[in-house]
């Protein structure tokens, strides 16, 4: 292979022999799902007015499929209309088709890979690094889910001591024998309510914090490692073409045609690079906000929970204003802890 096909340092061509092991690398989700990815990202065909078949537009000048009507022999030339209606339906099937051949081409290299007949680009320090990422946010995810259960069993508590407290609070009016036990137990029952609400936002607060690391901050970088992955084939797919065009017989007609895979290759290289770099970027800030978020987060959740296992009221409202968090008043018509979930 020329040093004008072969990548930056950074990565490595890894040939694919037997099932398709690339090294030690992760397997991917699996054949039938990577092939979803390569077919969801179709072309659009919405940018422009019409084309025959339906895709858009008011249809004038077409001629309605399936009506059971001829167009009449005495129809009149074709005007501009006709023409610019022309044009579209010819830059609609130039779009379709370029992302046919790229489909195609796309297609034949994952296969290609899978069945171990060909060689990927990897990038081996990346992608641990993106095999992390998707690691740390299953756990992360595991992390919600329990923080979630969290929430509904502390509200589902409270419940139950405020309407405990309340029952007391009845039978110390009405069993004047009992009127100081009663009493008593009614005041601890609205105590470990009042720090249980207290508890319950702090929790809250830490929930909503994580589900925000996961389902937006996580979630946007590998977003865009997808269309690093996406690029990934391309490339490769690309250099694989430019490889079979540079092997086979040189004349007028191979030439132009090696000029064009050179000039496409360069294309889909330059993309390639420019989303690892995206990644490689995203990956970094990424882990720097995540310390960050979570250095505050966990702190707030030791604090606010050993603070209200201790019953210490003090530490836990303190707690609280440490870290800026508002409990909603008593009586405000505003969703419960649980309802913002």
């Amino acid at each position: 292979m020329t040093d004008g096909i072969l990548g930056k340092a950074a990565t490595m061509e890894i040939p694919i022999h037997g099932n398709g092991d690339a090294g030690q690398l992760p397997e991917d989700d699996g054949l039938e799902q990577d092939l979803q990815q390569v077919m969801v990202s179709g072309p659009n065909l919405n940018e422009t007015s019409i084309v025959s078949g339906g895709y858009g537009g008011s249809g004038d000048g077409l001629i309605p499929t399936g009506s059971g009507r001829h167009p009449s022999h005495s129809a009149t030339p074709a005007g501009p209309g006709d023409e610019v209606a022309r044009g579209i339906a010819g830059e609609k099937f130039d779009i379709v088709k370029k992302w046919g051949i790229n489909t195609y081409k796309c297609t034949k290299q994952l296969l290609s890979e899978r069945f171990g007949r060909g060689s990927r680009t990897v990038d081996l320090e990346l992608e641990l690094q993106i095999e992390l990422l998707r690691e740390t946010k299953r756990k992360y995810e595991s992390v919600l889910q329990l923080g979630r259960a969290l929430t509904a069993h502390l509200y589902s508590l409270l419940q139950t001591q405020h309407a405990l407290g309340d029952a007391f609070a009845d039978l110390s009016q009405k069993s004047p024998e009992l009127q100081e036990e009663f009493g008593y137990n009614a005041e601890t029952q609205k105590l470990l309510c009042k720090n249980g609400e207290t508890l319950l936002g702090a929790v809250n607060f830490f929930v909503s914090s994580i589900n925000t690391l996961v389902t937006k901050t996580m979630e946007d970088t590998l977003m865009t490692v997808k269309q690093y992955e996406a690029a990934r084939l391309e490339y490769d797919a690309y250099r694989t073409d430019l490889e079979e065009l540079s092997l086979g017989p040189r004349d007028a007609g191979t030439r132009g045609r090696l000029e064009s895979a050179q000039a496409t290759f360069q294309a889909h290289r330059d993309k390639y690079e420019k989303l690892r770099g995206d990644v490689a970027i995203k990956l970094k800030f990424l882990e720097e906000n995540k310390i960050k978020v979570m250095h505050k987060q966990l702190l707030l959740f030791h604090n606010a929970v050993s603070a209200y296992f201790a019953g210490n009221q003090k530490q836990l409202e303190q707690t609280l204003q440490q870290f800026n968090i508002k409990l909603r008043p008593p009586g405000a018509e505003k969703p419960s802890w649980l309802e913002e979930q």
